[in-house]
């Protein structure tokens, strides 16, 4: 008989886009995405962190201060690196899991790529007008978000 507690795809690719999430240098968010093909097959991973080339260590994390001084002119969120990391191939009609809903940057990079499907762990910025702006856009061009739905699981293994 097989076993029955193994994980779910929706267990297994978020917990890869918050695995993802800990490669991240950020002292206050840390986001992950993973991109996986309607037959469940990983295209793509990304975090939050410094375009390539770019020294994590020589670039600003402040959250406050003047716009060049900080993270935000700079970082390449975690959603359009998942993107730009894809080795070959069309995104078209694929999934992508994030630990923190899209901001509005990465809601247009979604549509124009052709992924369809949104799976989102958290929406703490749900009241800002970045994620308003993103879910109006997602809702417009036919993709689908919802939100993942934690088993409470903990997740374990044995070698």
């Amino acid at each position: 008989m097989k076993r029955q507690d193994y994980l779910s795809w929706d267990e297994y690719f978020m917990g890869i886009a918050l695995l993802s999430a800990g490669r991240s240098k950020d002292n206050n968010t840390q986001v992950g995405a993973c991109i996986v093909s309607d037959e469940n097959k990983i295209l793509s991973v990304g975090y939050n962190g410094m375009p390539t080339g770019c020294s994590d260590d020589d670039m600003p994390w402040d959250r406050e201060g003047a716009f060049l001084d900080t993270k935000y002119a700079y970082v390449c969120h975690a959603e359009l690196n998942a993107i730009l990391n894809r080795s070959s191939g069309s995104l078209k009609g694929a999934r992508i899991y994030v630990s923190l809903f899209p901001c509005n940057e990465c809601a247009k990079a979604i549509i124009q790529t052709g992924i369809r499907e949104v799976v989102y762990m958290d929406d703490k910025y749900a009241d800002t007008d970045s994620i308003r702006a993103s879910k109006m856009m997602l809702k417009m061009s036919g993709v689908n978000f919802r939100q993942y739905d934690p088993t409470g699981r903990t997740v374990s293994f044995s070698l």
